[in-house]
């Protein structure tokens, strides 16, 4: 059995609210269940399975999300060096110190006494034991934790000693199987082990930054332009404004923009901070605000890493463009954005809820030795149908594209009055099972995806 899950997006706490400790122990319990479920065979008898795998596929420890990259001059896209080490590592052991309890939880899967189901009967049932993990008469499943690096934690897919020993320190607080020498994989096919593992249950999986040239650049070794959005404007911006307004912003407004990240898609951005500023702050309160806020556009639009993006001003033409879709003094609005968004997704970035159409590139696809083509990145938990074919034997073979959703919270647009610019948001928490052979009767996947109200 395999269970995959993706964007946790775990911080040190200088930016936002990430999932709390009770997800963890809900998915700990959730994961005796489906290795109890998955025992049961195709000829309707139980047997225990004896292992499962669990895959963070991507944006786990959020790394580029630290208020730490405004302390001097160190930025991800600094180039590595020795200073830069250090800032990671800095930033690391903080997202583990502000998710110790969650983590505990998470490391205490792999010590192979946490995770038992019931042993088997001479008749081919589940015996008759206690719940409890411990008690006589339930067998230990052995889980073994993978990670994948995906955009906002490449930082564990570089070589090197400074960087083995973050990594040592990742798996043993994890409890990871995955070796910290000599990188966290960020293609699957860079780990033998974990090309076994998807080729076995059938499926192919990656994180899914490859194809948003917003956030990859070719080289998963190097920043991006994405990195430069989140350190210079959106870990910036609530800082900013707490520091020159202080006492002047109300509290709920002050809150309100921590959440800032947790908007999708990032371009949004300018109207969702229309929307809390109208519910949260006078209009003279709201107007000193977006004048933080452009300001901040013009430092980032200044910054040499930004300025070297040839292909974001070629798309725009010129500064004044980008300008007109990210500052207030522009105008922006609901209408300017929607439209500049949707020109801009049809030809250079990321399709937001249109992912599957890559999975048809993939070449675990078209040799049809996946049956699942599974991504993360989006944020946006869905499940596309790619095809069926019958093959030479006289089999039908379904194809299908998962994404794996989140574990963090999220601010989407209500739809009712769009010129209203109000946003709602909730937590959600979304996690893949994937089953071998005659596992769970011989069906090959279930999906689970929650919800839960921020308030």
């Amino acid at each position: 059995m395999l269970v995959l899950m993706s964007d946790l997006h775990l911080t040190d706490g200088s930016s936002g609210e990430t999932i709390h400790a009770g997800a963890f122990a809900a998915f700990r319990q959730r994961l005796s269940d489906l290795a109890y479920d998955a025992s049961w065979r195709t000829d309707g008898k139980y047997k225990p399975i004896l292992e499962l795998h669990v895959v963070l596929l991507g944006d786990v420890l959020d790394v580029i999300r630290s208020c730490k990259w405004l302390d001097g001059g160190i930025r991800p896209w600094s180039g590595i060096d020795a200073a830069f080490s250090a800032r990671v590592s800095q930033i690391a052991a903080g997202i583990l110190d502000n998710n110790k309890d969650s983590l505990a939880i998470l490391r205490s899967l792999a010590d192979g006494q946490t995770i038992t189901i019931p042993d088997v009967t001479t008749e081919g049932k589940p015996a008759r034991v206690s719940y409890d993990p411990g008690a006589p008469g339930r067998v230990p499943v052995k889980v073994s934790i993978h990670y994948v690096v995906g955009n906002h934690d490449w930082f564990f897919h570089v070589a090197g000693e400074e960087f083995n020993r973050i990594r040592n320190s990742i798996a043993s607080a994890m409890g990871l199987a995955t070796p910290p020498a000599p990188f966290f994989p960020h293609d699957p096919i860079e780990s033998e082990q974990l090309t076994k593992i998807f080729r076995e249950h059938r499926i192919w999986a990656r994180h899914g930054d490859v194809f948003d040239s917003m956030n990859y650049e070719h080289d998963r070794n190097a920043s991006s332009l994405g990195d430069a959005i989140v350190v210079e404007l959106l870990n910036r911006f609530p800082d900013e404004v707490c520091k020159l307004l202080g006492d002047d912003v109300p509290q709920a407004c002050a809150l309100g923009l921590r959440e800032i990240d947790n908007v999708r898609p990032l371009l949004v951005v300018p109207i969702w901070i229309n929307g809390l500023l109208r519910r949260t702050c006078s209009d003279a309160v709201a107007k000193k605000i977006k004048a933080v806020w452009d300001k901040l556009v013009d430092d980032f639009l200044s910054v040499d890493f930004v300025r070297k993006h040839h292909t974001i001003f070629q798309l725009f033409d010129d500064v004044s463009k980008l300008e007109w879709a990210l500052k207030f003094s522009r105008g922006v609005s609901l209408g300017n954005l929607s439209e500049l968004m949707t020109w801009i997704q049809e030809r250079v970035f990321l399709r937001e809820g249109g992912f599957y159409p890559n999975a048809f590139t993939e070449q675990e696809f078209k040799n049809r030795n996946a049956r699942f083509i599974v991504y993360g990145h989006t944020h946006n938990h869905e499940i596309v149908p790619l095809d069926a074919t019958v093959m030479s034997d006289g089999s039908l073979l379904e194809q299908m594209y998962i994404n794996s959703g989140t574990w963090r919270a999220v601010h989407e647009q209500t739809q009712l009055h769009p010129a209203e610019q109000e946003f709602m948001g909730y937590h959600v928490m979304t996690y893949l099972a994937f089953f071998k052979g005659d596992e769970r009767k011989g069906r090959a996947f279930e999906s689970w995806s929650g919800a839960l109200t921020k308030s």
